[in-house]
């Protein structure tokens, strides 16, 4: 097993087999998907449904990882609204034309809401802070990790429709850390050294065929790393960040599933 001390998963969107070859590529799973990774952390940057076959898959492997290992899982906008559909009955279109997928809106359970309700928006770990999305929000929400988690679990816990609408509109925003302002705004906020982030594919982002896109994005001279890898546009694989804390700049890879999802 690698001495990495962290693995950041990138926007997984439903593709549930993609996501255990590349996670027993890794050693942190075996072939009964239990966790082998010993004391290393695994965080996941959000958007777990929508679009891939199998969402309910996604949640229910990571589920059973938090009971076994520090897995560290946030929320995306496309969890935020495949919770909005199931409390909702106004935002099932706008799930449906977003991706959703009738079978995880069916299958979603009791327990699922209720994990999917408490996961946090913003992680500060070590010298990492994790977002979903490279955008400025967050700062709307608190201005600290735990006032963020607190502010939208407030949300996410509650009935009121407009909250729930403002905050997946706020989602809509992208592309924020390109603006080094933002960025220097973002870290003197929430701390932490690097910023790690999902929510725009990177072939987007680059301007670049998905099937070109092979690792992770590091940019603004290693602050920020995008691990979104697009598999819904054609990118070959699962994105997967290993970074070592004592050990920077934070070190990007690419961990390609066995086949396309």
């Amino acid at each position: 097993m690698s001495t990495v001390d962290l693995w950041v998963v990138g926007d997984v969107q439903g593709y549930s087999e993609p996501l255990r070859r590349v996670l027993r590529e890794r050693g942190l799973i075996d072939e009964s998907a239990c966790w082998t990774g010993r004391s290393a952390t695994l965080a996941v940057v959000g958007d777990l449904v929508d679009r891939g076959p199998d969402g309910i898959g996604v949640i229910n492997l990571l589920m059973e990882l938090q009971r076994e290992a520090n897995v560290q899982v946030l929320i995306g906008n496309h969890d935020v609204l495949l919770l909005a559909a199931h409390r909702f009955p106004d935002f099932r279109d706008d799930f449906l034309s977003g991706g959703g997928l009738l079978s995880d809106l069916d299958l979603l359970t009791d327990e699922q809401v209720e994990w999917l309700s408490h996961l946090p928006a913003i992680l500060r770990l070590e010298d990492s802070v994790l977002v979903h999305a490279d955008a400025m929000f967050y700062l709307r929400y608190g201005r600290s990790v735990d006032e963020v988690n607190a502010n939208l679990r407030a949300i996410l816990e509650g009935d009121e429709l407009e909250q729930w609408r403002a905050l997946l509109d706020e989602f809509s925003e992208h592309r924020a850390f390109l603006n080094s302002a933002n960025v220097d705004a973002f870290q003197q906020t929430y701390g932490g050294g690097v910023i790690i982030h999902g929510h725009t594919p990177i072939a987007r982002m680059l301007q670049v065929p998905p099937e070109a896109v092979t690792h992770a994005h590091v940019y603004q001279a290693g602050r920020c790393v995008n691990v979104d890898p697009g598999l819904y546009l054609g990118g070959p694989g699962v994105c997967v960040l290993a970074a070592q804390w004592r050990q920077r700049p934070v070190m990007a890879l690419w961990a390609r599933s066995a086949s396309k999802p």
